[in-house]
């Protein structure tokens, strides 16, 4: 296991980010909390920070010709979600837990104090890209602080083997198991970092919408789910029992599950 770790945030690709700050930052209310400073080879970043404390990255292609990566994913996949960040206390301990664990790092950079990080191939993780990074960076809050009206209440991956899932997210990444339940034609596990950042897997228990959605995968990240004010004066969302959702079509690439905010919590 690699001890310490946190799940951080989670990366959503784009074409520019302008495709994505109508939504998350004025839409759900995140804030401002940290950007590229001139962008880097391949992609530039902005980040918003909800209620909670749990940051969402939004990335645009940039400088492609020094690093097509990012690139090649929009070609490939369109917009949606890219990656999750997992920040380590040990960088390179993490790596041989990750070695030991049967996972091989990619894109290993160690080259800068500031900034350590390596990527788990999805079709290791399952399905989904897992940066680890080992952070000393520090970035000035934006000078008008404001209230975040939203909270990011988890990220949605769905799994084809549930023992799969939690050999990553639970054995390799230390997540602690919160609650878990069932629904039509699929069950779900929660797991907890010491920060915000929560992780629910779903995985299929027969044939339904889950088992079809992810069809030969083997795994894709389903939804990230939100506690707003009044979920249903976002734009795009429709009801589905006693939440409302956004679908992938509607929102670049990517589900969004909405819940109430009742005030109880």
């Amino acid at each position: 296991m690699i001890r310490d770790a946190d799940f951080d945030h989670v990366a959503l690709a784009a074409e520019s980010r302008r495709d994505l700050e109508p939504r998350y930052a004025e839409q759900l209310g995140g804030v401002a909390s940290a950007n590229a400073a001139g962008g880097q080879a391949g992609f530039t970043w902005a980040q918003v920070r909800y209620r909670n404390g749990m940051a969402l990255e939004m990335l645009e292609p940039y400088r492609v010709q020094e690093n097509d990566f990012l690139r090649r994913f929009l070609d490939r996949n369109g917009p949606g979600p890219h990656h999750l960040t997992f920040t380590v206390p040990d960088f390179a301990r993490a790596l041989e837990a990750a070695v030991a664990a049967g996972y091989r790092p990619v894109g290993v950079d160690d080259s800068s104090p500031q900034w350590k990080e390596a990527f788990l191939h999805p079709k290791d993780a399952p399905g989904v890209v897992i940066q680890l990074a080992e952070s000393h960076e520090h970035h000035e809050p934006p000078r008008d602080r404001l209230s975040p009206s939203a909270e990011l209440l988890h990220v949605a991956h769905a799994v084809r083997s549930l023992d799969d899932g939690l050999r990553l997210f639970e054995a390799l990444l230390g997540g602690v198991r919160t609650s878990e339940g069932e629904g039509s034609g699929h069950r779900w596990i929660e797991l907890r970092w010491p920060g915000p950042g929560r992780v629910r897997l779903l995985v299929p228990t027969g044939p339904g919408a889950l088992d079809k959605w992810i069809g030969s995968r083997p795994g894709r990240v389903h939804h990230v789910a939100f506690r707003v004010l009044d979920p249903s004066a976002l734009p795009g969302a429709t009801a589905n029992g006693e939440c409302w959702r956004v679908e992938p079509e509607a929102n670049r690439g990517t589900r969004l599950v909405l819940v109430a905010d009742t005030g109880s919590s």
